[in-house]
């Protein structure tokens, strides 16, 4: 039976002071209270008390999930101007200082503090996750090897993050190098069935390395609670039409490679390691790279890659109604990712608190702020 494809997308922000510019952390208990008054559990905490996270609904189209994603930035706009703070979209802060960031009083990041040490303390990073669904594990496992091998182009249209406490990094995705020093990230290897997934998460919770398969941190893991699997690979976009379109366009993909083995085809599957060179290419020159061609053997630029990807999702876009929204990935190639945006914020004016000004003004466009939402 065909999958749903239903789509569900996960923003991380910033919470931003509007003089210095710097990461300020919300008034963790109030602004949460009041966040949740209007969205309920649509918006939560996370670790850093610095970090507010979003989450739509279970969507079952691309524009179902445009809207509601809409709403949820509009809300928590308008929440964070409340509450004397700007929102700010990026996978890491141009200039602030994990060590002055404080954590949120949760047991659960209690655990994880107490378990990773500096690690964690030092894992100041905002990230975009979508959940598809797919609800027949056997082929959600089939369908996440596949996808692993496109998860650097994915990456790539995101990177969002080439500053890091006050530097330069040279990387478009400083975010990832960050958080690949957690245990279980990355891109995993295939899995041959769920019983094989199944068996590795109970070994790894027999042995204690962890208590639960949420802490599987992978760039891509099927759900331990929902019948999604659930892309984890890339930056936060500054604008929300950034997200959308990565979401339609990974969706597009999951829906590509089930048409394929429907057809009693499948897409040629590649070794970790393989793929994980790409991913460097990709955290390194994002879009100005050139990753490798397997089949070919050949390197080949990124964004002519991305043209290739687009064609080869084609067929699948109309029936999901998402035209429109992928057509954006054009968009990015043209004005490039957020990293490179930011960097030429940089170049222009020689100041990172401009940086900051630009990428909370880049967080508010293309969504309509006339009056509040309903919730």
């Amino acid at each position: 039976m065909r999958p749903s494809f239903t789509i569900g997308i996960e923003e991380e922000y910033q919470t931003v002071d509007p003089v210095t510019r710097d990461l300020r952390s919300h008034i963790a208990t109030e602004m949460l209270a009041q966040g949740r008054m209007r969205l309920e559990e649509r918006v939560k905490a996370e670790m850093h008390q610095s970090v507010i996270e979003v989450g739509t609904a279970i969507c079952p189209s691309i524009r179902e999930a445009r809207a509601d994603l809409y709403h949820l930035r509009r809300e928590v706009i308008h929440l964070a101007s409340e509450n004397n703070l700007l929102l700010v979209a990026g996978a890491t802060h141009p200039f602030a200082d994990w060590r002055t960031q404080e954590i949120y009083p949760d047991p659960r990041y209690a655990r994880v503090v107490e378990d990773l040490q500096l690690v964690a303390r030092a894992n100041l990073i905002f990230g975009l996750h979508v959940h598809i669904g797919i609800e027949d594990r056997e082929e959600a496992i089939r369908i996440m090897n596949s996808i692993r091998y496109f998860l650097p182009h994915v990456l790539a249209l995101s990177t969002n993050s080439p500053f890091w406490r006050g530097m330069k990094t040279g990387l478009k995705s400083y975010r990832s190098k960050v958080f690949d020093k957690f245990p279980r990230t990355n891109v995993p290897d295939a899995f041959s069935s769920y019983a094989e997934f199944e068996g590795f998460v109970k070994l790894l919770i027999k042995t204690n390395c962890l208590d639960n398969a949420k802490k599987v941190w992978w760039d891509i893991r099927p759900h331990p609670f929902f019948n999604t699997i659930e892309v984890r690979v890339c930056d936060i976009p500054m604008r929300a039409d950034e997200s959308v379109a990565l979401a339609a366009l990974i969706q597009a993909t999951a829906a590509k490679l089930w048409r394929l083995h429907e057809r009693n085809q499948d897409f040629r599957q590649y070794s970790r390691a393989l793929i994980m060179e790409n991913k460097w290419r990709a955290v390194r020159y994002g879009l100005d790279g050139k990753l490798i061609d397997f089949g070919k053997e050949i390197e080949v630029a990124e964004r002519d890659l991305i043209l290739e990807y687009l064609d080869f999702v084609d067929e699948v876009v109309d029936e999901l109604g998402s035209r429109d929204a992928i057509q954006y990935i054009r968009t990015i190639l043209e004005t490039g990712s957020g990293a490179d945006r930011q960097l030429r914020k940089y170049d222009e004016t020689g100041d990172l608190k401009a940086v900051v000004d630009y990428m909370a003004e880049e967080t508010r466009a293309g969504i309509p702020e006339l009056v509040p939402a309903a919730a």
